[in-house]
């Protein structure tokens, strides 16, 4: 069964009895103690499904989270580190082509709440990072709310090596500084590129000279030589 670290029952359906999970969740539940021992009041928010932890820090003890997850509790297996803007986009049908807002011209409507996931969040960025233990098949997904005024959190590199060039792209396509990290340096975009491209207030301007995959005009039909709707007497 699902939980989450929240006030009150979970409102998920009852399911069939399943030992495999059951055991797998109550692992986790006990890994999830251990870290509210550890981490103390830097850790605010977690979930449990299918076996699987998520952990949210404050971003001050991201680095902390990490090194205990390796070096008390074996997850010494490094499988990614990204971040996620919860922001809905401001521009709805903008990235539209210019054809269809000029035939349908998009109504202004208020932007929906924002969502920040299983775990929780306080904050529009959100750092993400998943670890496992090789030896057991246990994993933990990580989270940090980041302040919206100052987008950066300690580095993992020194904990986990392998974090160095997926933090070199967060830095890039979020603007997250990781304070510690040995050299944050373009991987994709040049050196004068202004901008960080997947936050959702970026605007993609290629796409107002060109649409989406798949938004094409529709062309009428041919007309037929007679005029008629049929279709005989069309032009081959």
């Amino acid at each position: 069964m699902s939980s989450t670290d929240t006030a009150g029952p979970s409102t998920e359906a009852p399911r069939a009895p399943d030992s495999a999970g059951t055991a797998a969740d109550a692992e986790a539940g006990a890994l999830l103690g251990r870290a509210r021992n550890a981490l103390g009041d830097a850790l605010v928010g977690s979930h449990i499904s299918a076996g699987e932890l998520w952990l949210r820090v404050e971003s001050e003890s991201w680095a902390d989270l990490a090194a205990w997850l390796r070096d008390t509790e074996g997850f010494g297996f490094f499988s990614f580190l990204s971040a996620i803007d919860w922001m809905p986009s401001p521009f709805g049908r903008d990235m539209d082509s210019a054809v269809d807002n000029t035939l349908d011209q998009p109504e202004p409507k208020e932007a929906p709440p924002t969502e920040t996931g299983v775990s929780g969040g306080d904050t529009r960025f959100q750092l993400l990072a998943r670890v496992s233990d090789v030896t057991t098949g246990r994993s933990v997904i990580a989270k940090a709310d980041l302040s919206t005024d100052d987008l950066r959190a300690p580095s993992w590199v020194a904990v986990y090596p392998g974090a160095d060039w997926h933090e070199r792209e967060a830095w890039e396509m979020f603007g997250i500084d990781f304070d510690g990290h040995p050299g944050l340096r373009h991987i994709y975009l040049p050196g004068e590129f202004e901008g960080h491209p997947l936050r959702k207030d970026y605007p993609l301007l290629a796409r107002r000279v060109k649409p989406w995959p798949g938004l094409v005009d529709v062309e009428l039909m041919p007309e037929t030589d007679d005029g008629g709707d049929d279709g005989e007497g069309a032009a081959p």
